[in-house]
């Protein structure tokens, strides 16, 4: 919103139902909540958002969604690939997440891959020290604060930044939705 607008971007719709519906890759940053079947069929593009109506990433099979504000009932219904990161502040989320193919998982912070990135001089994303990318099962504290960042810079989200100014007291709030056999593929892989 433009410099002292009274709407709160957590709070206001910036993007309609089935926004992302069958994307293949790209980014999306929007600074304000999505519709209802936000990024259903998903295979490949990544979104950070600040709040989703019903069944978000439903049918999902690829790419990274991340959640900073509440979520509709139904999420990850027939998820069976990517990944998602939602922003749990109550710890309700868990009631409005469908279980059946996908498990929550904590963020946790991962030592070695900060000093790892410290020790280069910063962004591994681009830098091809290590490649967030290529493992879904790991990384997580450091793939979703580089997009919380990037969400900051691109749209200028007070949500945000004040997550990634109290990061080590949001990070815990976060959970990540896993897919079961997506995970059991990804470690055969290996």
């Amino acid at each position: 919103p433009p410099a002292g607008s009274p709407f709160k971007t957590q709070e206001s719709a910036i993007v309609g139902n089935t926004c992302l519906y069958g994307a293949t890759g790209g980014k999306l940053f929007a600074a304000g909540t999505a519709g209802e079947r936000f990024a259903v069929r998903n295979s490949g593009a990544h979104a950070v958002v600040e709040g989703t109506g019903d069944h978000c990433c439903e049918y999902m099979t690829g790419g990274v969604v991340v959640v900073i504000g509440q979520t509709g009932r139904n999420f990850a219904a027939g998820m069976s690939g990517g990944i998602a990161y939602v922003l749990d502040e109550d710890g309700t989320f868990g009631s409005r997440c469908n279980l059946a193919m996908v498990e929550l998982e904590p963020v946790t912070e991962e030592d070695d891959l900060l000093e790892k990135l410290h020790h280069h001089g910063g962004d591994i994303e681009h830098k091809g020290r290590v490649d967030l990318s290529c493992d879904m099962t790991r990384h997580d504290d450091e793939r979703l604060r580089q997009m919380l960042t990037k969400h900051k810079e691109l749209t200028g989200s007070t949500k945000a930044a004040a997550i990634l100014d109290d990061w080590a007291t949001y990070r815990p709030k976060f959970v990540k939705v896993m897919p079961v056999e997506y995970r059991r593929a990804l470690r055969e892989m290996e």
